[in-house]
C-alpha cells in the first residue's frame, strides 16, 4: 500500500466544510470540526481502512472515493482526539508512519489580477462553490498527490479574507480556485506556499 497523502485539519473552516458539503457522498462535515483525509494506492484498499477507522474512533465518513488507481477517504469529527485516533487506527493497520506520505509538490500556481468579466463568467459556470467577480484577483494552484488540495484551501481560508470556488481533492492532481482582492490572495498564497512546504514526506519526484 502506498500513502499518498496524509493530513490533519484541526478546524474546518466556513467556505471549505460549506464546499464539502456540496460533493460529499457521505455524512456531511461542518464547520468547526476535525477533519482527516487519506489518499492511498492501490483505490479499492481505502475500504480496509475506512473499515479500520470507523471501528477504532468515532468519526464518520464524508468521502470515500475508488478511482482508477488512487483512493480518498475523509473523515470527521467534533472532537479532534477522535480523529487523531482514527489517524493513528489506518497507520496502525497499514503498518505505515505519517512520515511515509509523499510530500507535497506544487504543480503550477498562478494569480491573475483584475480579471475580465468573460473569464470569470467561464469560472462560475464550474465552480461550486463561491463567485469570481469582474475585476478580482484570481489564485489557482495544481499540487500532487490531490489530496493536499484540502489542506490548502482550509489554511487559505483561515489567513486571508477569499472566496473559495472550487476545490478537486482527488485524481491525478489536486487543483484549488481562489478569488478575492489582490491583497486577501497574496496572503492566501503565503499561507498556502507555508503549509505546504510544511509537510515532511517521502521525496516527490513522480510528478515531474
Amino acid at each position: 500500500m502506498e500513502l499518498r497523502t496524509f493530513t490533519f485539519l484541526d478546524v474546518l473552516q466556513p467556505q471549505l466544510a460549506g464546499f464539502l458539503q456540496t460533493v460529499s457522498q457521505g455524512f456531511l462535515p461542518l464547520d468547526g470540526q476535525a477533519s482527516l483525509f487519506v489518499e492511498i494506492g492501490p483505490g479499492i484498499a481505502i475500504n480496509a481502512l475506512t473499515d479500520v477507522a470507523l471501528k477504532r474512533a468515532r468519526v464518520v465518513p464524508g468521502m470515500q472515493i475508488v478511482e482508477r488507481a488512487y483512493g480518498l477517504l475523509e473523515l470527521h469529527a467534533d472532537d479532534q482526539a477522535a480523529v487523531r485516533a482514527a489517524a493513528a487506527a489506518i497507520l496502525e493497520h497499514a503498518g505505515l508512519r505519517e512520515s511515509d506520505r509523499l510530500a507535497p509538490r506544487v504543480l503550477s500556481r498562478e494569480i491573475i489580477t483584475g480579471v475580465d468579466t468573460q473569464q470569470s463568467a467561464m469560472i462560475n459556470r464550474m465552480r461550486h462553490g463561491d463567485m469570481l467577480l469582474g475585476g478580482q484577483t484570481l489564485y489557482t494552484l495544481e499540487v500532487h498527490p490531490a489530496g493536499y488540495a484540502a489542506i490548502a484551501a482550509n489554511e487559505a481560508e483561515k489567513r486571508a479574507d477569499v472566496a473559495l470556488l472550487e476545490v478537486v481533492t482527488f485524481g491525478a492532481v489536486g487543483r484549488l480556485w481562489l478569488g478575492g482582492s489582490e491583497e486577501s490572495i497574496r496572503q492566501a498564497s503565503e499561507a498556502i506556499d507555508a503549509t505546504l512546504a510544511s509537510i515532511a514526506g517521502r521525496p516527490n519526484e513522480s510528478a515531474k
